[in-house]
């Protein structure tokens, strides 16, 4: 019987991230990413068989058509297509209203589009992707499975904003959370580590790349998450700024900044990239640092104490934890900022077990620390095979 194959997308305003992957295992039969959209130059590269492809993406008109374009070009040489059963595509934003994965129809589609307001920059790329891949796949059903969706099960003391209740009556102002399907799936993995069932488990989730955010998990269910009405809140990031007084966007609108300026202050240009003067990225922060540059090492400091204290205080909202769970980019590999971290919440028993943390990395998973201290642990996320998955069981 032949592989039932999901083709998972994942577009953005200027890329457009794909996967075949297998359903049942989980393994990527194909993998790629198109980006520079809206560009000179836009391109598109691909892994499949352990070769690597990269290609310029030509002509005019719409970059994510053209790019879906060359890979239905794809998929047909390799002889994928009979083997593709669905298309899943990750939605950044699903409100209030998608608590789950959900088949897409034009009602479907028009509220992603609807809900633009509150992802201006991910929901329009997203309902993109779902256009040209209907085009492409007419008789292919498609998935959209949302960030969101996991932590609709936080009950409203975790969700709620401390402002006018007419402000979430009228505009949906609250906490939703995003990285829904990274916490879904490590929880899942984790519990299967300590040979629990999820619906008994309790874990804290931290999920660190350029985005980051850490997620309480209760008998399985989200009940808090440190990312908020966007994904700017919470935990500081790579260009992000996280958690900042709300008062210092009066101070500097008094000062001449415009809306724009502000924004993209807080989204592009803080975060490591701020604190450092330096760069964005976790690896050049440690690099540097080793060098003795003290902009990099302030960011370290301050990243991983913030990190440290999202992670005690969701102990609070938990009546046992299981475990913490590092995952992401940085969570998996970077064994600098996994030390520091658990030497900050030594307080409460953990202690780092230095040849297990120095194995969990590059796609290793395990438990990093000592025996008899309470449990840390690296699960390297796949936030595909959780959307290939939830695509499959609604076929």
């Amino acid at each position: 019987m032949a592989n039932a194959y999901v083709l998972v997308i994942n577009s953005g305003s200027s890329s457009l991230k794909f996967a075949v992957i297998d359903s049942q295992s989980g393994d990527a039969v194909l993998s790629g990413l198109g980006e520079c959209f809206g560009m000179s130059n836009p391109t598109m590269n691909w892994k499949y068989a352990g070769t690597k492809y990269d290609v310029s993406i030509t002509g005019g008109g719409d970059h994510h058509k053209l790019a879906i374009k060359r890979l239905v070009e794809i998929i047909n040489e390799y002889g994928l297509a009979e083997q593709v059963t669905a298309v899943g595509h990750r939605i950044v934003h699903g409100g209030e209203k998608f608590t789950k994965t959900i088949r897409i129809n034009e009602e479907i589609l028009a509220e992603i589009i609807k809900l633009s307001d509150l992802a201006p920059l991910h929901n329009p790329a997203g309902a993109k992707g779902i256009e040209a891949a209907i085009e492409a796949f007419p008789t292919l059903p498609q998935f959209a499975v949302f960030d969101t969706a996991f932590h609709q099960t936080m009950p409203s003391k975790a969700f709620t904003c401390t402002i006018s209740n007419e402000l979430y009556k009228e505009h949906g102002i609250r906490r939703y959370g995003f990285h829904g399907t990274s916490h879904y799936f490590v929880s899942r993995e984790a519990a299967k580590v300590i040979d629990k069932p999820i619906e008994e488990s309790s874990f804290i989730s931290v999920h660190l790349g350029n985005g980051a955010s850490v997620c309480a998990i209760k008998d399985g269910q989200s009940v808090d998450t440190s990312m908020g009405f966007t994904p700017l809140a919470g935990l500081m990031m790579g260009t992000r700024c996280g958690d900042i007084d709300p008062g210092i966007i009066e101070f500097l609108m008094k000062k001449g900044w415009t809306q724009e300026q502000i924004f993209s202050e807080l989204n592009k240009n803080s975060g490591f990239l701020g604190v450092s003067g330096l760069t964005s990225d976790a690896r050049g922060i440690l690099e540097a640092m080793e060098e003795g540059h003290k902009g990099a090492t302030l960011a370290f400091q301050v990243f991983t104490y913030r990190v440290a204290k999202y992670i005690a205080s969701y102990m609070v909202t938990l009546d046992s934890l299981d475990a913490i769970i590092f995952t992401g980019g940085i969570g998996e590999n970077a064994l600098p900022i996994r030390r520091e971290i658990l030497k900050y919440l030594k307080i409460f028993g953990y202690k780092e077990n230095e040849a297990a943390n120095a194995d969990a990395r590059f796609g290793a998973r395990g438990i990093i620390t000592e025996d008899g201290t309470p449990v840390a642990m690296v699960i390297p996320t796949n936030e595909e095979f959780v959307i290939a998955q939830q695509s499959a069981a609604l076929l």
